[in-house]
């Protein structure tokens, strides 16, 4: 079971390194870095990134991997020699592929068009079989995401000994982050902050961590982010270009009733963000983190005391160097990336999403 232990330090101040049995144990010991220079309303409000980008593999989903592994195999659903299927855009994937690979088990995973190179190769570098679903079986919004799942349980079906965790439909999936993720914000803040931005994804790092802090701490703030054309806040869909963030449906672990602000970001603005906090932060992160920060943001200049606030960056940059980071395919989507002022133009327009079309789900 991985147990959360802050870093330990020496006397003089420098950090040590903690010994451990296996790579798993390490997750969830990444900093808390503040923002500075992305936008001139940091020099009111306190915002600091959560950077589970530092996990091993380099995702928040890692967790989730671990702790979904740990039950099945208590509740026998996963034994020695067994597969572990499951549908992924890449970072959950790769999760589920580290902790197969330092447990002996077969991973397979689905993906599909959408899926960037760099995914497909960090996913079999850890040893995942992929199997790709045809473009063919997209919906009218060009996702894949039920077609996959329907493959993902079609194998699961179809090979003895596998399980399939179902990342977007697995009432687990949330309790990593309250048992884990909340607490160590809780750790870091000796309490907590004002307010929390979390990206809804599959709803599990949203419902673990607003869980807690709604039970320990309802003051805190809890703010949904998604992606404009996705269909979770109840907003228009359309096709979009971000990974990480969006489902063609609302997720059953996904509960409005939790959330205080709710922001859907659109691509241009997202990967905006993302291409500023690598110049002006030093920080190389994924697509989703640039909506997250986004709406960060947006939310803070509601307020005029100054907010302490807590964003989770779910993953690193790395995967997305041929897509976010690429400036020939972002000429090819016809994505042009906003700088300076412009940047501060589009993050000042960000309104969200009025809660009353959300609890609509």
């Amino acid at each position: 079971m991985l147990i959360y232990s802050p870093e330990p330090t020496l006397s003089n101040g420098l950090p040590t390194s903690s010994l451990l049995t296996n790579v798993t144990e390490a997750l969830g010991q990444v900093p808390i870095v503040q923002l500075n220079k992305i936008h001139p309303i940091c020099q009111h409000h306190h915002l600091y990134l959560k950077l589970e980008s530092c996990n091993p593999g380099g995702s928040i989903k890692e967790k989730n991997a671990a702790y979904l592994v740990a039950e099945a195999e208590k509740q026998g659903l996963l034994s020695p020699g067994g597969t572990i299927v499951e549908s992924s855009s890449g970072n959950f994937g790769i999760g589920l592929a580290i902790v197969g690979a330092t447990k002996g088990y077969r991973v397979m995973i689905v993906i599909d068009a959408k899926t960037p190179v760099t995914m497909r190769r960090m996913l079999t570098a850890y040893g995942a079989e992929l199997v790709e679903v045809p473009l063919t079986a997209a919906d009218a919004q060009g996702s894949m995401q039920v077609a996959r799942m329907a493959k993902a349980q079609e194998l699961a079906t179809s090979i003895p000994g596998a399980w399939y965790p179902c990342q977007h439909k697995n009432p687990s999936n949330t309790v990593a982050h309250e048992l884990w993720t909340a607490r160590e914000i809780e750790a870091a803040f000796h309490g907590a902050p004002d307010a929390i931005a979390i990206g809804v994804s599959t709803a599990g790092q949203l419902g673990g961590i607003s869980r807690y802090f709604k039970q320990h701490y309802p003051q805190t703030r809890i703010i949904g982010v998604d992606v404009a054309g996705s269909a979770i806040f109840g907003t228009p869909r359309h096709p979009y270009k971000m990974t990480g963030l969006g489902l063609s449906f609302v997720p059953p672990n996904f509960d409005p009733q939790v959330l205080d602000a709710a922001y859907s970001v659109d691509d241009r603005l997202a990967f905006s963000v993302c291409h500023a906090l690598a110049k002006q932060e030093g920080m190389l992160l994924g697509a989703s983190t640039g909506a997250i920060v986004a709406a960060a943001l947006a939310d803070a200049q509601r307020f005029t005391q100054p907010q302490t606030m807590l964003l989770l960056n779910p993953d690193r940059g790395d995967r997305y160097l041929e897509t976010v980071y690429n400036a020939d395919w972002l000429t090819a989507q016809n994505i042009h990336i906003l700088n300076n002022a412009n940047l501060i133009t589009a993050i000042c327009d960000l309104s969200p999403v009025p809660l009353n079309i959300v609890s609509k789900k």
